[in-house]
């Protein structure tokens, strides 16, 4: 996969995305990054820490959240995205399931689109990344979290959203897959798509897993959201040895630092 000029090999390591959440209400760094010259110390960090990517999100998307104006995610996100790209040689994702802003965080430099709805909430966010011909992540997600055959359904919903990027022209090799740890789901139904990462990944695309700080970590620890980074990292260990080919965390040097060891054990062949 080639990502903001970048190529992403299968196979070869499991890649870090890094955190930037430019909310002020986000479940575990609301507000931290408001202004963006603390963005930018955030990336800068993130970068030095070993981060293939970097994630920017304007809306917080945690249970209960509120949906804000497209206008004001766009307020948050341009300027951070733009002055990621003048600063930094990194490539950027943004974390929006609305088009009006995805385009707009496009003509800013996004290389990617993250989105948690998985072109199911608004579909012109498929038309646009197949008219700009940009990488796509698509998540599972639900309204509620009611399954009659549970890991069949999860398949089947991401195979709807599968279908709504191949139909207006999504190529194949721009298409990453999300499990959605957090999201539509029980704390037993995370924990149970944690264990099955390989049926999604056997679906045939890169495969990045979210589950940073998540609540399914805080109820089997009970701990806080500041003391997740343990929790999170045996996370991301799990993933890379189910075959994800991305993680997406707050902590990044600890992930990734773990993850090089995780690598070196599953790929020792190479």
């Amino acid at each position: 996969m080639r990502i903001g000029g970048r190529e992403f090999p299968s196979g070869v390591r499991t890649y870090v995305m890094g955190i930037l959440n430019v909310t002020p209400d986000s479940f575990s760094d609301g507000g931290e990054y408001n202004s963006v010259s603390d963005a930018m110390k955030a990336v800068e960090r993130m970068i030095k820490e070993g981060a293939d990517l970097i994630d920017v999100g304007g809306e917080s998307t945690r249970p209960g959240h509120i949906q804000i104006h497209e206008e004001e995610e766009i307020q948050r996100i341009v300027p951070v995205i733009e002055e990621i790209k003048k600063q930094f040689d990194i490539p950027v994702s943004v974390d929006t399931y609305k088009s009006t802003v995805a385009a707009e965080a496009i003509a800013a430099g996004a290389d990617l689109l993250n989105d948690i709805w998985g072109f199911r909430y608004d579909e012109g966010m498929s038309v646009l990344a197949a008219e700009k011909d940009i990488p796509v992540c698509l998540m599972h997600n639900r309204e509620k979290a009611e399954y009659t055959d549970y890991l069949q359904e999860v398949i089947e919903d991401l195979q709807i959203s599968l279908a709504i990027a191949k139909k207006h022209g999504v190529k194949e090799e721009n298409i990453i897959l999300d499990p959605g740890v957090g999201f539509g789901k029980t704390y037993e139904q995370n924990l149970m798509i944690m264990n099955h990462l390989e049926d999604i990944v056997a679906l045939g695309y890169p495969v990045l897993l979210g589950a940073s700080r998540k609540s399914m970590i805080g109820l089997t620890l009970d701990l806080p959201v500041t003391e997740r980074e343990e929790g999170t990292i045996a996370t991301s260990v799990i993933g890379a040895i189910k075959g994800c080919e991305y993680v997406r965390v707050h902590d990044v040097e600890k992930n990734v630092r773990a993850l090089k060891m995780a690598d070196a054990i599953l790929h020792r062949a190479d």
